[in-house]
């Protein structure tokens, strides 16, 4: 299934539906190479991307210019959804960390009726699908306090490889950053994540290659991140 049907907003829609629904957000699409940037801070964003292929990572400096990364988003995945919907302006960096092709959506068309002869009940529908985008970005967001909160560097890790594990439905993954990106995301010193992500293997508790990671004990990890919650 193509990676735009996968998506809440369409994913069930019949053709015919399907079809609408990307007229109704006047859907453009556009390939980026590595590298380039999608949005730059003093852009306003007009259009919310949903990610075809490749990977987006969304990030802002903070009052001392250095990078936090705020999310890298994948195939299926939607990003600027809330800035777009709200009209409003973020100091925010959209980079493609690979080549990229993204679906450029429009969102104004929800704030009004339908155009005469647009079916309501997809209207409905599509209003619907858009709003629970914006709970589940919620969501993330509150995942990634949870993460930040952790006092030291081991959990953090624990926190951030519990919710890739639960993303991904089983204790092997693969995560979207390189260790200069990973250490962005988790707000740590680069140096010490690599030191403590070898100690946590040489002691049994994950196994990684590059960006592919493995949980020796899952569940194990999970409740204890629960628990310190």
């Amino acid at each position: 299934m193509p990676a735009r049907f996968q998506s809440i907003l369409f994913k069930g829609l019949d053709d015919e539906e399907k079809r609408l629904a990307l007229a109704f957000f006047d859907a453009q699409e556009n390939a980026y190479p590595r590298g380039a940037f999608l949005k730059q801070p003093a852009e306003k964003l007009t259009r919310f991307g949903l990610v075809l292929s490749g990977t987006v990572q969304v990030s802002m400096d903070d009052i001392n210019g250095h990078q936090m990364v705020l999310n890298c988003i994948g195939e299926g995945q939607t990003f600027g959804e809330a800035l777009c919907y709200l009209e409003k302006d973020a100091p925010l960096t959209m980079l493609a960390l690979t080549d990229v092709r993204v679906l450029w959506l429009r969102c104004d068309c929800l704030h009004n009726p339908p155009e005469a002869g647009f079916p309501l009940p997809l209207y409905t529908t599509l209003q619907q699908r858009f709003t629970s985008m914006l709970a589940e970005r919620t969501l993330r967001m509150n995942d990634r306090i949870q993460i930040l909160s952790r006092t030291s560097i081991r959990e953090k890790l624990r926190a951030f490889f519990t919710e890739c594990a639960r993303d991904a439905g089983s204790g092997s993954f693969y995560i979207p950053f390189d260790r200069t990106g990973m250490a962005a995301y988790l707000s740590v010193d680069r140096s010490a994540l690599s030191r403590e992500l070898s100690h946590m293997q040489k002691e049994g508790e994950i196994s990684y290659n590059k960006n592919f990671f493995q949980l020796k004990n899952f569940h194990s990890v999970a409740n204890a991140t629960d628990e310190s919650i």
